[in-house]
């Protein structure tokens, strides 16, 4: 079975000529899985055939997490769309999605349920994974096992053992990189990419993608490739996640 991963918006705090706000697709041959509905999400039409049961996992409230919500009133699923998160999911994100701002869940073309995930381990029915993050607002981290491989999702977030624990012998770590090599951010944490790597080595992650590039610290794509160079030694295989990359799992 094939497993791809495409990131539809790889920026963090808002959208630049070269990316969107944060948004992963993950599909198998029997699911598609989305991470984060930044206004990267818009482009999962372009990728998913709308037939198969989707999944969308949302770490945090941040408004670049979620802007992309409103788009989802151009989608039309087979299926219901499942909305995963912390307690309260739905009550937050039914307080966004709504009039006047945008078209409200009971409207859109297709249904939408809430799933509320305490932090530990469920079965959706495939297995997930989720551990609170070290970050200003509550936030989740996410792992999937599907198809014998596994996939950890950890934005936003500063070094912290819950980021270590998920993304222990991942085959895939996405992580964020929000800071530039040797920044620290302690009010507001957030990962270098010495810190990204850091944590894929102590889990044993067999690969590391970086996203979530802070848009005013990585205004280019030569910004981002330059990091490839300097840590690939560090690192080999490390991926630098651009708008529409997709990659085999």
């Amino acid at each position: 079975m094939e497993m791809n991963v495409t990131f539809l918006g790889t920026n963090g705090w808002y959208d630049t000529p070269i990316g969107n706000t944060c948004s992963v697709l993950v599909q198998t041959d029997d699911y598609d899985i989305l991470f984060d509905a930044g206004n990267g999400i818009a482009k999962a039409d372009r990728y998913i055939s709308q037939e198969r049961p989707t999944y969308l996992f949302i770490s945090h409230y941040h408004i670049d997490h979620i802007a992309g919500l409103h788009t989802l009133v151009k989608f039309r699923f087979k299926h219901p769309l499942v909305i995963c998160g912390q307690p309260g999911i739905e009550d937050m994100l039914r307080s966004f999605v709504r009039e006047p701002f945008t078209v409200p869940f009971e409207q859109l073309p297709f249904p939408v349920t809430f799933t509320e995930l305490a932090e530990g381990e469920h079965a959706l029915p495939f297995r997930v994974e989720c551990r609170p993050l070290l970050h200003p607002v509550p936030c989740y981290g996410y792992l999937i096992t599907l198809d014998s491989r596994k996939v950890a999702f950890c934005t936003d977030t500063g070094v912290c053992p819950n980021a270590v624990l998920l993304s222990r012998d991942a085959d895939l770590l996405i992580a964020e990189c929000g800071l530039r090599p040797g920044e620290q951010s302690p009010d507001w944490p957030h990962l270098n990419p010495a810190d990204a790597i850091g944590i894929a080595r102590d889990a044993r992650a067999k690969r590391l993608a970086l996203i979530h590039f802070a848009p005013h610290l990585y205004p280019t794509r030569e910004d981002r490739f330059a990091l490839k160079r300097l840590y690939e030694k560090d690192c080999p295989g490390l991926i630098v996640a651009t708008d529409d990359l997709t990659i085999d799992v």
